[in-house]
């Protein structure tokens, strides 16, 4: 398929934010390139979020998927629709200002922006405000410091992973951006087989851009690219699930690319620190479900562990 650009996004039960999101990008202003196509990829909803979109006036494609593949998965098979340039993973709980997709793929297409394989854009909550939009790769210091709550005590001391808004002055490189709009080459994608589909949910994004930098390419915040992102809009929806996932994937990117000692010692604090600290919080809460959302994450951590994690998780976008 000829163009610059596919959109891709990875939808499940997202309601009325997908809409929204698609609604954004036909506002997009498209000078200097062409959007080839934008691929939504349902992983098998039962809100009817996928449905009736074929109004919008975008080079739109549908897959549904009958059971839920996974978000890693689910990206790999939008990239797979299209053949563009350029590839932007892109939330649907996220919208896009005028100037987004301008000002992003006029970076990526500059002359002196060979060496970048990978950008991202200044993420903005319902108010406003600058969130977020960047991270540091994972280190072992930076779990122990959130497990054993150094990181709240001493909160300009402990390392931490991501980057706050007021830390990223301007555009710059930096080691991994948001996965809510991840714009990548092409030829970089499909040269490091793009998404690993053994992180069904979480870090899927991480560990892409880690490996993108071993392999030469860097990834670039890009400051004056503004993205409106509202954040675990599915997610939220199976709290349990998804506390389940943060560890799962966290724990293969450390299997993936630290030393065992260290992915070993991981291991250990999450089940000496994290999890009986997040049971205390939960029960300390009150809140109905926050408790048996954390022991079934336990008991499903524990039987990944141990090589018995069942086939069927139905989660899958952020």
């Amino acid at each position: 398929m000829a163009g610059d650009l596919d959109i891709v996004i990875v939808n499940w039960n997202t309601g009325p934010w997908l809409r929204t999101c698609l609604r954004s990008v036909t506002r997009c202003r498209h000078s200097g390139f062409t959007l080839a196509s934008v691929v939504v990829v349902d992983n098998a909803s039962t809100d009817g979020s996928a449905d009736h979109l074929d109004d919008l006036p975008l080079p739109l494609l549908v897959l549904r998927n009958t059971t839920n593949r996974g978000f890693a998965a689910a990206c790999n098979q939008g990239a797979e629709a299209g053949g563009a340039r350029f590839v932007l993973f892109l939330n649907p709980d996220t919208e896009l200002y005028e100037d987004t997709l301008e000002r992003a793929l006029g970076f990526l297409r500059r002359p002196d922006a060979t060496s970048v394989g990978i950008c991202g854009g200044q993420m903005i909550d319902a108010e406003g405000t600058a969130r977020a939009s960047c991270s540091r790769f994972p280190r072992p210091s930076m779990f122990l410091a959130k497990a054993s709550g150094a990181a709240r005590l001493l909160p300009r001391l402990a390392p931490h992973q991501w980057m706050s808004a007021t830390e990223v002055d301007g555009s710059r490189p930096v080691d991994q951006v948001i996965g809510a709009f991840f714009l990548i080459r092409r030829g970089l994608f499909e040269e490091l087989g793009g998404f690993d589909e053994r992180f069904f949910l979480y870090y899927e994004e991480v560990d892409l851009s880690y490996r993108a930098r071993g392999a030469g390419f860097l990834s670039y915040h890009l400051a004056d690219v503004h993205v409106r992102h509202i954040g675990q809009v599915s997610s939220r929806q199976v709290l349990g699930l998804r506390l389940f996932h943060s560890l799962r994937s966290r724990t293969e990117y450390a299997r993936l690319h630290w030393p065992r000692r260290q992915a070993l010692a991981l291991t250990g604090v999450i089940l000496a620190l994290e999890l009986p600290g997040r049971m205390a919080r939960a029960a300390a809460s009150g809140r109905r479900g926050d408790l048996p959302g954390v022991l079934a994450a336990s008991r499903r951590y524990v039987a990944y562990l141990w090589g018995l994690e069942s086939d069927s998780v139905p989660t899958a976008v952020r």
